[in-house]
């Protein structure tokens, strides 16, 4: 390994991160945190993809260590021909063998797939970017709990030949066989728990469920990775995502290549980090039932149950008497159609006040509530606080999914 060749107090590191996903982002975020505790340093990147476009800056100076996602055997060929200290954040390419971490995908997938156990599904699918290393463990993961629950998995398989292994690449690919998936999304049997790959893949999913009319979360609820929330909001429903603990990964790379920029050896290191939890939203917010009164009923409620929904008016929804559907309700769902009516408009007041500025009384309004001052004497009693107080601190309490 060469000795360093930038001055010794601030090194010079180049980060060869695809910065223009959430993912990317919040590695650099992590970076940046170690470095304002333990730097300086003198830090070069750029906006876009190092693995597709290497940048012309990256040969203009001598670095000190180098953090990256290595993508392609060309991108690690560069890399390695500056002989100084690496990080790899990808561990796609194993066989470059530089010190390596990453999210722990195994964990990714498990968790997902408890999500999706946890609602009741019986019916199970996988679709991701197959071929490309982080999301093959995902589904074999994803596979496995499946199967050790008692179910299969039924996978969505690339249709035609990839020309070549990017990320890009496979969500162009991904785009130009939509019509391949969406008659996949058709055959699925019904209700199904599905996990994408990542987030973007799982907006794709969503958006082709809405083409040929699979309702989602009733017939398909579908799980993402990356708590991206420019994919998961923008969705037609909101997705519910695997949350990685990115930014720890982006710290840990940092303080492991300031360890290897120290002269410390570390040859076979390979670090992988937990996911955090799952962010619930309304692409897994079902429960499978197999009841298709009841799991009418529960869809009515949640596109309607703010627009002054009541039980009389729920009836005219589904064919059955007051009395059965509350006895099949409470047998099925251990509540009453009227509970769930204010769970889903309370539901809607946490969203609107931690995302908006409006006053209580159009919160009210958005939310179903002919009165503010009932809205919040419920919220209050529901929530243990007031509205007030949960729209300073909108993380001090929160609904559960049912």
């Amino acid at each position: 390994m060469k000795k360093p060749s930038g001055n010794k107090s601030t090194p010079r590191v180049a980060l060869l991160i695809e910065s223009s996903r959430s993912y990317g982002r919040e590695l650099l975020m992590g970076i940046a945190k170690y470095v304002r505790i333990h730097g300086p340093w003198s830090v070069e990147f750029e906006e876009g993809d190092p693995g597709e476009h290497f940048p012309k800056w990256f040969g203009r100076w001598k670095w000190d260590g180098i953090i990256a996602r290595v993508s392609t055997p060309d991108m690690a060929k560069v890399i390695r021909r500056t002989g100084v200290p690496v990080v790899d954040l990808s561990g796609s390419l194993p066989e470059s063998r530089f010190p390596r971490i990453r999210s722990d995908e195994k964990a990714v997938g498990r968790m997902a797939a408890e999500h999706l156990l946890e609602r009741g599904f019986k019916h199970f699918a996988f679709c991701g970017f197959n071929g490309t290393d982080w999301s093959d463990l995902r589904r074999a993961s994803f596979e496995e709990r499946i199967s050790e629950a008692g179910f299969a998995c039924l996978v969505f398989e690339n249709p035609g030949p990839m020309k070549s292994f990017s990320l890009s690449d496979y969500e162009e690919h991904g785009e130009r066989h939509e019509r391949d998936l969406m008659r996949w999304l058709q055959s699925l049997p019904k209700p199904c728990g599905l996990m994408a790959c990542n987030d973007s893949r799982g907006r794709q999913v969503l958006n082709c469920c809405r083409e040929v009319g699979v309702a989602v979360p009733d017939e398909v609820a579908v799980i993402g990775v990356d708590k991206d929330e420019i994919f998961c909001e923008l969705s037609d429903l909101p997705l519910s995502s695997v949350i990685l603990n990115t930014q720890q990964i982006g710290f840990e790379a940092a303080a492991l290549l300031a360890r290897l920029m120290a002269g410390e050896s570390v040859e076979s290191a390979s670090i992988v980090v937990q996911p955090m939890g799952v962010m619930a939203r309304q692409s897994t917010d079902v429960l499978a039932i197999d009841d298709r009164h009841i799991a009418t009923a529960l869809k009515h409620i949640r596109e309607h149950a703010c627009d002054g929904l009541d039980v009389e008016s729920l009836l005219r929804a589904v064919p059955l008497s007051r009395s059965v559907l509350e006895r099949r309700f409470s047998q099925i769902l251990g509540t009453s159609p009227k509970v769930e009516i204010l769970r889903v408009r309370l539901d809607r007041v946490c969203r609107l006040l931690a995302e908006s500025d409006l006053s209580l009384a159009e919160v009210a309004h958005k939310a179903g509530f002919e009165h503010p001052e009932y809205m919040s004497r419920l919220f209050k009693k529901k929530m243990g606080i007031t509205p007030g107080e949960f729209r300073k601190f909108p993380g001090t309490a929160h609904l559960p999914l049912r």
